[in-house]
C-alpha cells in the first residue's frame, strides 16, 4: 500500500497544527490568568449578577458544562 502526500494535503496539516499551537496558547494564556484570579480571590464567594451568569451561562452550555 503506498501512500502519496499531495502538496494541498501537506499544507491542510502544516495549517491544522499551526492552528492548534495558537489555540493550545491562548488556552494556557487563560488557564494561567483563572490561577492569578483565584490565588485573588483564595476562598471568597463570587457575586455574580443575572447578566453575569447568563453570560457565563452561555459558552458552558455550549461546552456541556
Amino acid at each position: 500500500m503506498c501512500f502519496t502526500l499531495h502538496p494541498w494535503q501537506f499544507l491542510l496539516i502544516v495549517l491544522a497544527g499551526w492552528m492548534n499551537r495558537d489555540q493550545q496558547a491562548a488556552i494556557e494564556d487563560l488557564r494561567a490568568e483563572n490561577r492569578v484570579l483565584q490565588e485573588l480571590l483564595g476562598k471568597k464567594r463570587v457575586l455574580l449578577s443575572d447578566d453575569q451568569r447568563r453570560r457565563l451561562a452561555v459558552p458552558g452550555k455550549v461546552l456541556g458544562l
